[in-house]
This record gives C-alpha cells, sequence and structure tokens, in this order.
C-alpha cells in the first residue's frame, strides 16, 4: 500500500475577516504552508499540532472524545482554518495534537474538496468540480 502525503496551506480565517473588513493589514494574517502532510483516510478531520495550532492563533471551539490508534482521548478542536491543498481552498475545523506530531489531513477535508488518494501513485487525484460527473452533491 502507498503513503501519500502532500502539501497544504492553512491560514486563521479570522485574520482574513479582518483584513478584509481593514481592521488588520494583509500581512498580519497569519498562515503557513506545510510539506509532507500525511493524507490519511482513518482520520476524519484536519489534525495539527498544538505548536501550529498557536502560530496560526486558531479559536477554541470546545473538546470532544474521540477514538485513536493509541485508544481513546479526548482532544481540543479549533475552528475557522482555510485550508487549501492542489488549488481548492474551503473553511473546516481542526482537531489538536499534541506539538511535534504529524499533521493528517483526514477524509472530510478531502471529500470537501474533492480530492482523493491515489495510493498507487502516491499523489492526490482532483475529482472533477465542474460538469455532470463533478464530485460535489446536494
Amino acid at each position: 500500500m502507498g503513503r501519500v502525503t502532500t502539501t497544504i496551506a492553512v491560514t486563521n480565517h479570522i485574520d482574513e475577516i479582518l483584513a478584509e473588513r481593514g481592521f488588520i493589514h494583509p500581512e498580519q494574517i497569519r498562515s503557513l504552508t506545510l510539506d509532507n502532510v500525511l493524507v490519511d483516510t482513518g482520520a476524519t478531520q484536519l489534525c495539527l499540532p498544538e505548536n501550529i495550532i498557536s502560530q496560526l492563533g486558531l479559536s477554541f471551539a470546545g473538546e470532544i472524545d474521540v477514538k485513536a490508534a493509541v485508544g481513546a482521548r479526548t482532544v481540543r478542536v479549533f475552528k475557522d482554518v482555510t485550508l487549501t491543498v492542489a488549488g481548492r481552498t474551503a473553511r473546516f475545523d481542526c482537531w489538536e495534537l499534541p506539538a511535534g506530531e504529524e499533521v493528517f489531513l483526514g477524509w472530510f477535508p478531502l471529500e470537501g474538496l474533492g480530492l482523493e488518494p491515489d495510493l498507487a501513485n502516491q499523489q492526490l487525484r482532483l475529482l472533477p468540480n465542474e460538469g455532470r460527473q463533478n464530485y460535489l452533491r446536494i
């Protein structure tokens, strides 16, 4: 089985709104580009380490209990991340991992962006977003 990694950009969406409305300068928008992010279809969400969440200044949304490879645990949820992958952008919440852990891109963001892992070629495949055969559903 192949391992798929990708490059993602994560941005504080609240900063984007503040810049759009003139409260901060656009260069004050907190954003990071992360390379070699693991595409993990065993994970459901975007999972970011605490140090990255802190750098982005994301807003705390609450805690939830989740199943992990190491057993059940409680994780903190942060909101309003603008996620860009392969030229597609959408907003998502993220789950916090301990500092230094690997970033995971789970299947909710993959589905929301119309991406699927191609394990044989170890890359992401863009699903069509136009025409009758697009990935969008109502």
